[in-house]
């Protein structure tokens, strides 16, 4: 059953209300499939540049580094060894991809259930408008999250062609921001208050019930 919640203005007054879908702001919570979901976008996101020597690539002499007996000493074939100073690295890492194949029916069940829960919470707003006489300000907008998203992590959904209301965002500390057709399970779960624009809101809810006569994920 859809519930609604109320939309309000850059000054904080209710202009209006929306209905949040069921099928994608009340389902089930999966947590094994969001922490699946999420291990694989933090992996994805790795660069995978490390690298360190093997004693074929670091610098020094084949010769032995002293004769074989009378030193005293156990014997050694290579000062690029691994034990001696200076040597190669032995197991270690190199550069790779850490990237997992992930269907996009989880990841879509990923997003459904955390947005499903943070619903639950009542942390989910929605703004009609982030600015004031279609202008950038950064304090009103601080002031309005601090009213309705007092949390210390607040994520911002909007449209991409909306820079007006990016511009009063971008420099808030603890505001993450984010286009509607990029929201994921990840930075929702990283976020106690989730905000979207109006226009965000429906394009994001127009999207996301095209495929609602699909087979879906438990999320």
């Amino acid at each position: 059953m859809a519930t609604s919640i109320d939309v309000i203005d850059a000054k904080g007054k209710k202009v209006d209300s929306v209905e949040l879908p069921a099928e994608i702001f009340d389902v089930q919570t999966n947590v094994p499939l969001i922490h699946q979901v999420v291990v694989a976008q933090r992996a994805a996101a790795r660069q995978g540049t490390h690298n360190t020597l093997r004693r074929g690539e670091v610098s020094g002499a084949g010769r032995k580094p002293f004769k074989q007996k009378g030193t005293g000493r156990a014997r050694q074939g290579s000062i690029r060894a691994p034990q001696m100073k200076g040597g190669g690295i032995v197991h270690g890492p190199h550069p790779r991809d850490y990237s997992q194949r992930t269907p996009k029916k989880m990841i879509a069940a990923a997003l459904r259930g955390t947005l499903s829960d943070r619903a639950r919470g009542e942390r989910i707003h929605v703004i009609d408008a982030l600015a004031v006489d279609n202008k950038p300000s950064t304090k009103t907008v601080s002031a309005l999250l601090t009213s309705i998203a007092p949390s210390k992590n607040v994520l911002v959904v909007l449209q991409r062609e909306d820079a007006i209301s990016l511009k009063s965002i971008r420099n808030l500390d603890g505001v993450h921001v984010l286009s509607y057709d990029q929201l994921n399970a990840y930075d929702v779960v990283v976020s106690d208050d989730i905000v979207f624009s109006k226009g965000a809101f429906d394009a994001f809810v127009a999207f996301n019930t095209k495929s609602s006569n699909k087979e879906e994920v438990s999320a």
